[in-house]
């Protein structure tokens, strides 16, 4: 009894200091801090997993209270906020053998609330929109960049097109926080997932959470949807002169070409598979796919249409889905 009690103390401790030197990590180093970042909720999956979600709250607050200590305690407390909760809840969910999707969803939205949290916290204690200074900090880079530039000789015509360009690149970044919001969640619940999988099978857990095969993914009819009232919204907002509008409706529609986007890229796998193409060909395809905008744009509304006509079930291409946790 003793050795138990002691054990998730002992293991906690030590998880809780892997956090720490994560989190410094993460500040501290140019190139690898962003790798840090991206497997700090690691420890946290593996201490739900190994002790239940009591020892990962609190394994995350001392962390969190050690790393104010030693970095500086807004910066810890942002850090605490934007990744913990994704560790615990994708812990909880391999914890307790959900299904993939299951366990995906439930680490997505702690992501997407715990990066709100976090922007929150720093607003209310800046009273700066932490958005607003991102961009900020970006025209100032790129203003340096073409003063650059113009002291090589760059002719300024040239800059001043790229200027044009950049500036309004900018002003549609600033109205996309939600989709940025839904993209950092995105990637780094992906991340946990796919490398919190990976580390508990190599501790001897059992980890039963796994997807379909990518051929056989279909994502809801609710994205043609929310395309279609996207697109209304679009021109509401604009004929209409209601700004709030236009920008919402415009997070919409890219949300929905994204998981278009996704599911495109499934049908292109079923047929590859179908037609028995090897995996340097598959690769070609893809890079072709992704690094060509063009492209990009026909996969995805391919993938909406896909969502509602069911292509691979109309023309028999590929295998039917086998299932949450399916497929070699």
């Amino acid at each position: 009894m003793k050795e138990q009690r002691v054990t998730p103390l002992t293991e906690s401790g030590l998880l809780a200091a892997l956090l720490v030197v994560l989190g410094q990590a993460a500040v501290y180093l140019p190139v690898l801090g962003m790798v840090a970042t991206l497997c700090w909720p690691l420890p946290l999956i593996v201490l739900v997993v190994r002790h239940g979600m009591r020892w990962g709250v609190l394994g995350l607050l001392v962390a969190g209270v050690v790393m104010g200590l030693l970095i500086e305690p807004t910066l810890a407390a942002r850090m605490v906020l934007a990744f913990g909760p994704t560790g615990l809840m994708l812990g909880l969910g391999f914890r307790r053998q959900w299904s993939g999707t299951k366990v995906f969803g439930a680490g997505l939205a702690g992501s997407i609330v715990a990066k709100l949290a976090s922007l929150g916290l720093l607003f209310a204690l800046t009273g700066i929109n932490p958005w607003d200074a991102q961009l900020s900090l970006l025209r100032q880079s790129f203003e340096e960049s073409f003063g650059l530039y113009g002291q090589l000789g760059v002719p300024e015509q040239d800059i001043a097109t790229s200027r044009t360009q950049i500036e309004a690149g900018l002003q549609l970044v600033s109205v996309l926080l939600p989709l940025v919001v839904l993209v950092m969640g995105l990637l780094d619940t992906t991340v946990s997932y796919w490398l919190g999988g990976r580390v508990l099978r190599r501790l001897g857990h059992k980890v039963t959470a796994a997807f379909p095969p990518f051929h056989a993914w279909r994502l809801s009819r609710a994205f043609v949807l929310l395309a279609g009232f996207g697109l209304v919204g679009l021109y509401w907002g604009d004929s209409r002169a209601v700004g709030v509008l236009y920008h919402a409706s415009l997070n919409v529609l890219l949300v929905s070409l994204l998981a278009g986007l996704v599911q495109g890229l499934a049908l292109l796998s079923a047929i590859m598979r179908h037609f028995h193409l090897g995996g340097f060909a598959r690769t070609l395809i893809y890079a072709l796919v992704l690094f060509n905008g063009l492209f990009l744009q026909i996969v995805a509304l391919t993938g909406l249409f896909d969502m509602f006509f069911d292509y691979r079930r109309r023309f028999h291409i590929g295998a039917p889905p086998t299932g949450d946790g399916g497929g070699k």
